[in-house]
């Protein structure tokens, strides 16, 4: 993934470093040489002093919170654990969304979408009245172990390895170091879920990556040429397979086109950008979205820098193939989330966006990646991989701070609530339908508006699938929207 790398203006002036403010206070330079190894805190605190969005409002980043370096070791030495000090002292009160790992390497191969993965998504469903949860799956990704093994779609499961299913053991079960694991399956009769005697052995594969580009394909109903695309995650790696998508629709005559977003959680701010242009149009004249960071960063930017318009051209110079639609249907569930919401932020000023299922999960903000590694001129701590070995070798923490918001070119980015959709259809567990065919309810509501026909489909919800959590929750790559836009400042180029 291609991380924001450029220059800033003036970062000398934001960074906590010794000096003394137009104030004459002085700030710390850093901790104590003789104290205990801080290297890990005093990462965090200075990145998140300098980048965070909510800087302004949590007082022990102000820039004149510490007088002394004795004041700032004091500080640091008196939060040892790197995710306490993270979560419990750095983090603003409102945000959701901020994380961190105590492996870089790992962190950002997922957020390539790489990671150990059977191939099974699924979400997680409380019984009422009990801590028991049972699971159902979502989708299988091709070439992957599940995608071998008697599983599918709307299959229920309520067990693993013989151990009852609920809300205190499911996160050692599912996502814990257990690469192999048995699912006790069960069936729904008449409202109930009851074992049904099967088993399946899934195995989570190294180095697993799931291509997003996971259905494409165009129908003709009642002479309306109508594209599907099912899209689950903004992975930047596969913007090029995304426009052949596009061109493939475009040759087939799409003139409306369903883009479903029910289970994708986000990725790469530049591949939504393109997803919109590929929706909407190749004018480069066209503002897509506008960034906004803390008042810091802000002042350091000028207007045109935070600017996104819509693309021509992909990463690799590939032309966009674009629909030129004035109207799409969406997709949604509740994970559906960042970039995925950006798409429909950005796109609102320009075209209809009907949104069909339920509303979506409210994440505006976009991260970036952070290692120890102040030395990079322009943006200090900021991860990219030619400066791996510059990062600190004694600390090997990443944290993925929220950095700023993305508003839509009449100014608006205050969807914290989620989009509500026009048309509420929730996913039914006793009817979960075959994604991308005709008949599966989501799809085919949609392709009801789009065509006008009348009541042909009962859209009646008999079970509800009202998931607490999800597999994709427990990746990285969880409702996150990454910034890789490449930033030079014409005062300093």
């Amino acid at each position: 993934m291609n991380y924001l790398t450029g220059f800033l203006l003036g970062f000398g002036l934001l960074l906590s470093g010794c000096n003394k403010d137009d104030d004459g206070v002085t700030k710390p330079d850093g901790p104590d040489p003789n104290a205990a190894n801080l290297d890990v805190q005093d990462f965090m605190y200075k990145a998140m002093n300098l980048w965070y969005f909510w800087q302004g409002e949590v007082d022990i980043l102000a820039d004149d919170a510490f007088a002394t370096d004795a004041e700032y070791t004091d500080f640091l030495e008196a939060n040892p654990n790197p995710e306490t000090f993270y979560f419990d002292v750095l983090l603003f009160s409102d945000d959701r969304f901020s994380f961190l790992s105590e492996d870089y390497k790992e962190l950002t191969q997922n957020l390539s979408g790489i990671s150990q993965n059977n191939g099974m998504e699924f979400g997680l469903v409380a019984f009422s009245n009990s801590d028991d949860i049972f699971g159902y799956v979502r989708y299988i990704i091709p070439n992957s172990d599940a995608s071998t093994k008697n599983i599918e779609r709307g299959d229920i499961f309520i067990g693993v390895d013989g151990v009852t299913l609920t809300r205190n053991n499911y996160t050692e079960l599912l996502f814990g170091d257990n690469a192999t694991y048995t699912l006790t399956m069960a069936n729904i009769t008449d409202g109930q879920i009851s074992a049904n005697g099967e088993e399946v052995t899934l195995t989570k594969e190294e180095g697993f990556q799931e291509n997003p580009v996971f259905i494409t394909k165009t129908f003709d109903v009642s002479g309306t040429k109508i594209g599907y695309l099912m899209y689950n995650g903004f992975t930047n790696e596969f913007d090029e397979q995304l426009n052949e998508a596009f061109g493939q629709l475009k040759a087939d005559g799409a003139t409306e086109l369903v883009i479903d977003f029910r289970y994708n959680g986000g990725g790469s701010v530049n591949s939504s950008r393109l997803l919109s242009s590929m929706i909407y149009g190749t004018n480069t004249n066209e503002l897509y979205i506008r960034q906004r960071w803390n008042d810091k960063i802000q002042a350091a930017f000028s207007p045109s820098d935070l600017e996104d318009y819509f693309a021509a051209t992909t990463g690799s110079g590939t032309p966009i193939n674009t629909l030129n639609l004035s109207r799409v249907y969406v997709l949604t569930t509740s994970s559906t989330a960042s970039a995925s919401e950006l798409v429909i932020n950005g796109l609102d000023p320009y075209i209809n966006v009907i949104q069909v299922g339920t509303t979506t999960r409210g994440k505006n903000e976009f991260s970036l990646t952070m290692v120890d590694d102040p030395n990079r001129q322009g943006a200090p701590y900021i991860y990219t991989p030619s400066r791996e070995n510059n990062i600190n070798p004694d600390n090997s923490w990443a944290i993925q701070p929220l950095v700023g918001r993305n508003e839509n070119s009449v100014g608006f980015s205050d969807y914290t609530g989620g989009f509500a959709p026009e048309i509420e259809l929730q996913e039914d567990l006793e009817n979960l339908g075959v994604l991308g065919e005709l008949d599966e309810p989501l799809l085919a509501r949609a392709i009801q508006e789009i065509t006008g026909a009348g009541a042909k489909f009962d859209f009646t919800v008999e079970m509800p699938a009202e998931a607490f959590t999800s597999s994709k929750m427990f990746s990285p790559l969880k409702d996150n929207m990454v910034l890789d836009k490449d930033f030079y400042l014409p005062e300093i180029q």
